[in-house]
């Protein structure tokens, strides 16, 4: 039925053909979820997930690099759409798009270094401002500290008085500089590298795929489930960027009004946090009422940054983000926070920057596979 006569596979045109239900779409209809009813199956899937965690957290210099460029492919679709449809080809197109992100970013962390490098001037003299200003909290963690210490020594057994101590190091400042720095430059390589031919291939991966599914359904249901994540993924990346964007901007203006040196930088500091979700504008607080505490000296003056970048977070969340991002999906507050945790201990910063659209991809999959509905409805909020 699909064989042309040369013999070769043709895809199916989908959107000829009547759109499925979408249980996201109508919440007023019942949608069955229904359950594996034998327990082999659970411990199946649960093996299978372990075994998939076992290999990210084995092969995480190789997988990190792959999931990053997948995304950043999802952001940069649009961008490539839109260069396609003045006639440019997509080997340029790639390059054209690649190179902007990457100078972009280039320019971003030129013109915050100046500030940066003062700050870091600052740091010995803003360290001592500090614990001056939080005095009243260091005497009793000292007196805590010497109690600690004392029963520590009253609980000490003679016999090890007089052991020597033996110092082990680790490696050096330097070393630890350098294995870093060859590690980032590593794998911003392979994300390059990755994201490129992502670019040039466009759907082929998509094409093959549904080649080989042996139902017409299937075909259908995998198309649909692609254009869904493509689409869903890239509008929530561009939306949760261009909040985050409004976010540093705003702090940086709020910054600059309350008189906190080099409002560009702080503007940057709650645009990279906010990607970060509730984690990231807990660390923000923190950061800015340090910066308050090595900047000025009245108490209200002290309090006023953090209290500004909490406030500008706090419209965001709870009137910006809800309007925007909640009509296309929503996910549970609390496997949010879980997933931030795991994939920070996984792959450190990079992964908890991949939890949300991790977790945002696998409920829209989940949401479109009738087996996996039950676990797609319990990732909603």
């Amino acid at each position: 039925m699909w064989q042309t006569a040369t013999g070769l596979t043709r895809v199916p045109d989908v959107s000829r053909l009547p759109a499925l239900p979408d249980p996201i779409e109508a919440p007023e209809a019942v949608v069955e979820m229904p359950l594996p009813a034998s327990a082999h199956t659970f411990y199946l899937g649960g093996l299978f997930v372990l075994a998939v965690l076992a290999a990210c957290y084995v092969a995480g210099e190789i997988l990190l690099p792959v999931v990053l460029a997948f995304v950043l492919k999802l952001l940069l679709q649009p961008a490539m759409r839109l260069l396609e449809a003045v006639r440019l080809p997509r080997l340029p197109a790639a390059l054209v798009t690649i190179g902007a992100l990457f100078g972009l970013l280039a320019g971003l962390g030129t013109a915050l270094s100046g500030p940066a490098a003062d700050w870091a001037g600052k740091l010995p003299h803003s360290v001592s401002r500090i614990e001056q200003r939080l005095s009243l909290v260091k005497r009793p963690m000292d007196i805590l500290l010497g109690f600690t210490r004392q029963a520590d020594s009253l609980m000490g057994s003679p016999a090890t008085a007089g052991t020597a101590s033996v110092e082990v190091k680790g490696p050096g400042l330097a070393d630890s500089l350098f294995t870093g720095t060859r590690n980032l430059a590593t794998g911003v390589f392979s994300t390059s590298l990755l994201l490129f031919f992502l670019l040039v291939s466009g759907d082929k991966f998509l094409r093959r795929f549904v080649e080989i599914m042996p139902r017409f359904h299937d075909k259908r249901r995998a198309v649909e489930i692609s254009q869904h994540v493509e689409c869903d993924i890239s509008a929530y990346l561009i939306t949760i960027t261009g909040m985050n964007a409004a976010v540093g901007v705003a702090t940086g203006v709020a910054m600059y009004l309350c008189g906190l040196d080099d409002p560009v930088l702080w503007g940057a500091v709650a645009f990279l946090l906010n990607f970060v979700p509730i984690l990231g504008p807990f660390v923000g607080v923190g950061v800015f009422l340090l910066a308050g505490l090595s900047s000025f000296e009245q108490l209200w003056q002290v309090l006023l940054p953090a209290g500004l970048y909490l406030l500008i977070h706090l419209v965001e969340a709870a009137a910006v983000t809800p309007i925007l991002v909640a009509r296309r999906f929503t996910l549970n507050p609390v496997l949010i926070v879980l997933a931030l945790l795991f994939w920070h201990w996984m792959w450190g910063v990079p992964g908890a920057i991949l939890a949300v659209p991790m977790l945002a991809i696998a409920k829209i999959i989940c949401d479109r596979i009738r087996p996996l509905m039950a676990l797609g409805h319990f990732l909603g909020a």
